[in-house]
């Protein structure tokens, strides 16, 4: 997580801890000592991800992409040749026959 982005999460848990330490009721002093202590966490916590972000070093460099040393030149690829009128009637009668044994076979297992 970038340090901009939890310093702005923790700042959003600071000032609902603070809003729940003031609403709840003064006669549970123990949860409103420790609402206080995890507040205090918190702001611990927040000055150590600013202290961080600051010094840099919670922050990686940029990735370089590495370029490449030579560019190949893609081949351009010959252009399909068109099937005859009777290639095209082989394929659809070989398909059809090739359908018809799927649907015998499926037929037999159904019964």
């Amino acid at each position: 997580m970038k340090a901009n982005k939890a310093l702005k999460r923790l700042a959003k848990i600071e000032a609902l801890m603070s809003d729940v330490t003031e609403r709840y009721s003064a006669s549970a002093p123990d949860v409103q000592e420790a609402l206080q202590d995890a507040k205090a966490a918190v702001t611990r916590a927040k000055e150590a991800v600013s202290l961080q972000a600051s010094s840099g070093t919670a922050t990686n460099p940029p990735a370089k992409h590495s370029k490449r040393t030579s560019k190949a030149t893609a081949k351009p690829s010959k252009p399909q040749q068109k099937l005859s009128a009777a290639g095209r009637k082989a394929i659809a009668e070989a398909t059809k026959k090739r359908w018809a044994a799927v649907r015998a076979t499926k037929a037999k297992a159904g019964k």
